[in-house]
């Protein structure tokens, strides 16, 4: 017995040696309840993470709601309003944390408040590597404004991004992005350091909701007489609601048996915006609103196809086109300078150049009218989402190219 209980010492202590604890700490601007694709994206990471077993830590903003709980992960609302004050107590507090700690930092340069120069942020992050030895990694879903698109004032801000950017660079080991084009923006501020820049799409923020009769009733709420449902999903920015606007109404007007779904927040602008230019539209043109995951969910699968004009194209780093495409929904959208290869080799959603606006129009009639082509077309936009963009490619990318363990 004695001998049996020494082995299991032995091995026990062997499994210790050979199994190693992984600690993430995902830093943040935004964390439920918090609306917004970084809290979204930040939310679905930590919950994914903690499913494998690795120890998960978000530190993000203070907020005056609940935050929601999440199996295996911790929440530090510590961060505060990013203040000098905010960052030294979160990083008194992290130096509790085991030595080197890992920090998976979601970046959008205007996040961070002091309006969107946040530049003392950047330095506590160059810090805690140079003299805490953390190892910082970056997941960019936006770099820096451009020059020479807006005031002088926009510009100069754009300048201080570039400044911010250098020194976040200076820090990391390593670089996410939502997109492959952000590498051409970011890599001459790494100042020639050998620094891997790799592309982490951001998966579809919108679980499945398997509920036929649910989508049923949406059918029936939005196009009783069985018409065929239209639908877009988006905030519906200034870009997006001209495309909106441009054929939407031309699509109504010349195909009569088919009606407009605008979905999520702020889509009852432009159904409004809509109606007040055409207002013989009026019962074909329908807006949700904010609606919960799961009756988006519902709406989405409701749609017979789903209209997602982008100025710059379709790329990785929209998650309405991910909610579309995880729910097998056939898509019409843009191609554009940010479009990466992926969207015309996959032949996983329809594709028309982002200013041609009798094409997005024609290209949607004629799905509209071929359930065989939809079909097809809803299958490999399915197949896609699941083979290259879902959550678990997403933790499996970065637990590969993790943290270093101790």
């Amino acid at each position: 017995m004695d001998c049996a209980a020494d082995c299991l010492e032995i091995v026990s202590l062997l499994m210790k040696s050979v199994v190693k604890s992984t600690a993430w700490h995902l830093i943040t601007s935004e964390y439920p309840p918090q609306i917004g694709g970084v809290s979204d994206y930040t939310y679905l990471v930590a919950g994914g993470l903690a499913a494998t077993g690795d120890e998960v830590h978000v530190w993000c903003p203070q907020s005056t709601q609940e935050t929601p709980s999440l199996q295996g992960v911790t929440v530090h609302r510590e961060l505060g309003q990013f203040h000098g004050n905010d960052l030294r107590h979160a990083g008194e507090m992290l130096n509790q944390f085991p030595s080197p700690r890992h920090l998976l930092v979601q970046w959008v340069p205007h996040g961070y408040g002091y309006n969107s120069m946040n530049f003392q942020f950047c330095l506590w992050l160059w810090r805690r590597a140079a003299r805490a030895r953390d190892r910082i990694d970056l997941m960019v879903h936006e770099p820096c404004l451009p020059f020479g698109k807006g005031s002088l004032k926009q510009n100069g801000v754009a300048a201080v991004h570039r400044l911010m950017t250098i020194v976040l660079l200076n820090a990391a080991r390593n670089v996410w992005m939502s997109i492959p084009a952000w590498a051409a923006r970011l890599r001459p501020y790494s100042l020639g350091r050998a620094l891997p820049f790799s592309w982490l799409p951001v998966p579809s923020s919108i679980p499945i909701v398997h509920d036929p009769l649910g989508v049923r009733v949406v059918r029936q709420r939005y196009a009783p007489g069985e018409q065929q449902i239209v639908g877009h999903f988006g905030t519906c920015d200034r870009n997006i609601s001209k495309l909106l606007l441009q054929s939407i109404p031309t699509l109504l007007h010349t195909t009569a048996d088919c009606v407009a779904l605008f979905l999520g927040h702020g889509s009852e602008t432009v159904r409004d915006e809509l109606i007040h230019r055409y207002p013989d539209l009026t019962d074909r043109v329908h807006a949700t609103g904010s609606l919960t995951a799961a009756d988006l969910s519902q709406h989405i699968s409701a749609c017979d196809v789903m209209l997602q004009p982008y100025i710059d194209g379709v790329s990785s780093r929209r998650t309405s086109v991910m909610a579309a495409l995880s729910h097998g929904v056939p898509i019409v959208t843009a191609k554009g300078a940010l479009t990466e290869s992926i969207w015309t080799e996959s032949h996983a959603v329809a594709l028309v150049t982002a200013d041609d606006v009798e094409g997005l129009i024609e290209t949607t009639k004629s799905l509209l009218a071929n359930a065989s082509a939809r079909n097809e077309l809803g299958e490999a936009a399915r197949d896609l989402y699941e083979t290259r963009f879902a959550l678990s490619h997403v933790v499996e990318t970065l637990r590969n190219g993790g943290p270093q363990t101790s």
